[in-house]
């Protein structure tokens, strides 16, 4: 889950002059309390439930399963292809369902998503990027700055996309948050534990993997440090992400993985749109184009 970016939170870039690292990790920013909560809460939920339920059963393993794999795919084709970077025009119909399915997996609503992701590229390794290893180091990039970078404002990352039609979701947040943390809980404690709390932190980490290791390159110089990852496409169950290089050699590409060699179902499912005609205006690599989302 991320946070809804909201006038009353503190702008990221503002907040960054204060080296908001340097603060202790358990002290949120004005704003950010509840999150942190919600995180610290699926953690214990996760722990709890692999104490009691080590192996939950083959059918609520899938069903766990089946939903981080829809929900990365919600998050990779929907929320960064689509959304933040517009290389590719998915069908409303499409958009709203792989919506539901990325907000299900944790990613919050689309409008943080996409302004906290503009903001990265825009200010990408420097001290107002929110999730940098150079500048706060690893736990800072991988999970401290969701409750303690503050907000990436809609008025000014993502104007573009400030319409009811996207509105909608961060009004709908709390509601499909609960859904995705309690949802299974008619199934059982196991399918409870397995499908919430489990799943939510696999999904989060792996996510948060892409800001941390993925900005982890030993030789980076001072034009950047993204860097891919074979083997995190294990936890994103090959839909992309992973490829990082590649994204940010060429951010408005909606092809992430370049070769055979570097799997990307998000592609794939793009692919299959495009030929149903519920995708369009898809940029190949060698068409790619950046969105200048900031000064």
């Amino acid at each position: 889950m991320s946070q809804p970016a909201s006038a009353g939170r503190l702008d990221a870039a503002d907040l960054a002059k204060h080296s908001p690292w340097r603060q202790p990790w358990w002290r949120p920013t004005p704003g950010d309390e509840l999150f942190f909560v919600w995180f610290a809460a699926i953690h214990v939920g996760a722990v709890l439930g692999l104490i009691l339920f080590p192996f939950p059963g083959w059918k609520i393993l899938v069903a766990a399963a089946v939903l981080h794999f829809l929900g990365g795919l919600g998050t990779t084709v929907c929320y960064h292809r689509a959304i933040a970077h517009k290389s590719v025009r998915l069908h409303p119909a499409v958009r709203n369902v792989l919506t539901f399915f990325a907000m299900i997996n944790g990613s919050g609503s689309p409008l943080s998503w996409a302004a906290y992701h503009r903001l990265h590229h825009a200010k990408s390794d420097t001290p107002e990027d929110i999730s940098s290893p150079r500048v706060g180091g690893f736990w800072w990039s991988h999970l401290r700055w969701l409750w303690q970078a503050g907000a990436a404002p809609i008025s000014k990352y993502c104007k573009d996309l400030d319409t009811p039609g996207y509105r909608i979701w961060t009004s709908l947040q709390l509601p499909i948050v609960l859904l995705s943390l309690f949802g299974a809980l008619t199934f059982g404690w196991a399918a409870f534990f397995w499908v919430g709390p489990i799943r939510l932190v696999f999904a989060l980490h792996a996510q948060c993997f892409v800001n941390s290791i993925c900005h982890m390159r030993e030789d980076a110089g001072p034009e950047g440090t993204a860097k891919n990852v074979a083997w995190l496409s294990l936890m994103h169950f090959f839909a992309g992400e992973n490829w990082h290089q590649n994204h940010h050699d060429r951010p408005g590409s909606a092809r992430l993985g370049w070769t055979a060699a570097q799997p990307d179902t998000g592609w794939y499912l793009i692919l299959l749109l495009e030929r149903l005609g519920l995708a369009t205006d898809v940029r190949r690599p060698s068409e790619e184009r950046s969105l200048d989302v900031a000064a």
